[in-house]
């Protein structure tokens, strides 16, 4: 490039020229295996750098309980518990959860049996198309085992980042309330 103007330098196929090397270099890298641990069994899966938890769960590992709804934080269908804490899969990498603890709606139940907070959503019109009954879950998982005794105004922050389209929250607000009464509801 010594001894031209930028007025003989093409910058479009110069940028072009760079990211196909780019990626070239990339795709010969070899990919380690992700430790994935998920509902207590461990699982090594070869990822992308860029494959969010969600689709490595469900694709990879094979737990299809979590849906995705809205692919950018919004609805709430796609939470897990990483740590015990709800995050929303869709927009979280996997290469970040190597070595954590995840937990998916397949994760909560007991064996065949159903937990009280999973029976109450059914007794309580908690459930109706079911798309959001996974996230609802996990989001109610996570407040009940922080605070089993929520109130109301408790149940409903921590559900404010899952969206329902069909039941208008009442139901599962009364299952989460009620599953808190019962006892240990997770």
């Amino acid at each position: 490039l010594a001894g031209l103007s930028l007025d003989d330098i093409d910058l479009v196929e110069l940028n072009e020229a760079f990211a196909s090397q780019a990626l070239a270099c990339l795709k010969e890298l070899p990919i380690d295996p992700a430790r994935l641990n998920v509902n207590g069994a461990p699982y090594s899966v070869e990822l992308d750098p860029h494959v969010n938890l969600l689709d490595a769960v469900r694709d990879a590992i094979g737990l299809t309980g979590s849906k995705e709804g809205c692919d950018d934080s919004e609805c709430g269908a796609c939470m897990m518990l990483l740590d015990g804490k709800p995050v929303n899969s869709c927009s979280y990498l996997a290469v970040q959860a190597d070595g954590r603890d995840v937990t998916t709606v397949e994760g909560l139940a007991e064996g065949d049996e159903l937990v009280t907070l999973q029976r109450a959503l059914l007794e309580h019109g908690g459930v109706q198309c079911g798309f959001c009954t996974p996230g609802m879950l996990i989001s109610a998982t996570a407040l009940l085992r922080n605070n089993p005794d929520p109130s109301e105004e408790d149940v409903r922050i921590a559900l404010s980042g899952n969206l329902c389209r069909c039941t208008g929250y009442d139901g599962i607000v009364r299952a989460v309330l009620s599953a808190a009464a019962a006892g240990p509801a997770v």
